[in-house]
């Protein structure tokens, strides 16, 4: 049975629909942390931006050369096997994509708070939190090592699941949305942040995370649904030093040379 054209369409699309929906996020957080900062103070942008960017692309490059295949390939190929849970239970395809969708969010929920858990996978996940401010740039500052870790995680996940190949592009391109929101120094209104922290995290929820303190970072684990956090005890609902004056980042990590790209590409091994 063939995929209908506008599957198809978005199949063939994919790396570029990801790209723009990323860039153009990117811009429009950007623009709007000028205009509503959460924290004030010199953010070190153009040092941050080019470590930060430059290791998207890294990352991109390294997911493309050696797992081309990648998340929504592997839900392909598992569709054309009849490979996956799905495939057995051939529930409705909406029922299907929201619970793909919800079950790979638990999965990186886990996923990020095992790589907090075990030594050799937080020496990888470190990097991502010595960064000593947070905008949007700090959402796509992950070790290229963790990020073909991850990708693995994923596709083991999707070929489980059977996952639906439009619900795989649409998780895979919220996570990177959500990512580069609740990483934003961003202030909104307080009863927004409630509103919005009922189901997504917000920029306030995820700040604790990358707090200094050890028991505030290992907490707060979510990317995209705040729910995970909450059911599985790891949620903090504010920092103990407040937002405008918590420290960020960690304490080993704090020199100008520790945020050069190079040094931040060896930091597992330092």
């Amino acid at each position: 049975m063939q995929a209908p054209a506008f599957t198809e369409w978005i199949v063939v699309n994919e790396p570029w629909l990801r790209l723009a929906a990323f860039g153009c996020l990117l811009i429009v957080l950007l623009a709007a942390e000028r205009l509503l900062p959460r924290r004030a103070g010199p953010m070190q942008r153009r040092a941050r931006w080019t470590a930060n960017l430059s290791m998207v692309a890294i990352d991109a490059l390294a997911v493309r050369l050696l797992i081309p295949l990648g998340a929504a390939g592997t839900a392909l190929w598992a569709e054309a096997q009849g490979h996956g849970l799905f495939a057995r239970l051939a529930w409705p395809p909406l029922l299907e994509g929201v619970l793909a969708f919800v079950v790979l969010d638990g999965v990186i929920y886990w996923q990020h708070r095992l790589f907090h858990r075990i030594p050799w996978c937080w020496r990888l996940h470190r990097m991502h939190h010595s960064d000593l401010e947070l905008d949007a740039t700090s959402g796509v500052r992950f070790h290229p090592v963790e990020i073909l870790l991850s990708m693995l995680i994923k596709m083991a996940a999707v070929l489980a699941l059977g996952a639906p190949v439009l619900a795989v592009i649409a998780f895979e391109i919220a996570l990177n949305a959500t990512s580069l929101f609740n990483h934003a120094n961003l202030r909104l209104a307080a009863a927004m942040d409630r509103a919005l922290r009922a189901v997504i995290v917000t920029p306030d929820m995820h700040r604790v995370h990358h707090s200094v303190h050890r028991h505030e970072h290992d907490s707060n684990y979510g990317f995209n649904l705040s729910w995970w956090d909450r059911l599985f005890g790891s949620y903090t609902a504010q920092p103990q030093d407040g937002h405008t004056t918590m420290q960020i980042g960690l304490l080993q990590f704090r020199e100008p040379a520790d945020q050069r790209l190079l040094r931040l590409l060896a930091q597992p091994w330092a």
